[in-house]
């Protein structure tokens, strides 16, 4: 598994983050139409938020950070809000529920 994390702060990152809660349905579709993709959670924050994406592997995490950034570009431009500081990396631990 893979896992990605894109934290959103500074000008716009706030109204970033609503945009993207505010569109979950688009969000949700754009999610599941890359194949090896496994859960996206966004998380609100006092100044932006940040979320989180997992993935069944490197490649579709790449495929995923791409189709992210399309969709913020086309429907957040007008925030002029910061890139999100983009990590990644495979995963090392998974602890679920029990």
């Amino acid at each position: 598994m893979h896992t990605v994390v894109r934290i959103y702060s500074g000008k716009g990152a706030a109204e970033t983050i609503d945009l993207i809660i505010a569109n979950k349905k688009d969000v949700k579709n754009l999610m599941h139409s890359v194949k090896g993709f496994i859960d996206y959670s966004v998380v609100k924050t006092e100044d932006g938020g940040f979320s989180v994406t997992v993935s069944k592997t490197e490649k579709a995490s790449e495929a995923i950070t791409a189709a992210a950034r399309e969709w913020v570009m086309a429907n957040a431009k007008t925030l002029k809000a910061k890139p999100p500081k983009v990590m990644g990396g495979k995963v090392g631990l998974k602890v679920g529920a029990p």
